[in-house]
């Protein structure tokens, strides 16, 4: 092993979620109630919404999941595999199937049908 490898550590600059995955950069926990009572540090609620950082290949190219990079989205956190990247470990790769709302502004409209003769 070279010298130079021994005190270099490898520095990732990217995740690249493979397969029907994205990667989702968790919201910070809730502190507070919508009306506003404050929660004390022991009773967190769970937080599973987050925002698509990357997509993998396989979304960007499927048409049938309308999943894009930056979607607010809600998630099932029970296949969610933690990325040990960051400092606050807020990064998870998440199975597309287990995305169960993405957030919109407004809603998508319908599709055209063709008109019948």
């Amino acid at each position: 092993m070279s010298p130079s490898r021994k005190t270099r550590r490898d520095v990732f600059e990217f995740v690249e979620p493979i397969g029907l995955r994205v990667l989702v950069r968790k919201d910070e926990p809730k502190r507070e109630t919508k009306g506003g009572i404050a929660l004390p540090d022991s009773a967190e609620i769970p937080t599973i919404t987050g925002r698509i950082v990357t997509i993998s290949a396989a979304i960007e190219h499927d048409e049938d999941l309308p999943l894009r990079q930056y979607d607010k989205v809600l998630f099932h956190p029970k296949h969610a595999i933690p990325v040990d990247f960051e400092s606050d470990n807020q990064l998870f790769v998440v199975p597309a199937d287990d995305i169960v709302a993405v957030f919109r502004r407004e809603k998508k409209p319908p599709e055209s049908q063709p008109e019948e003769d």
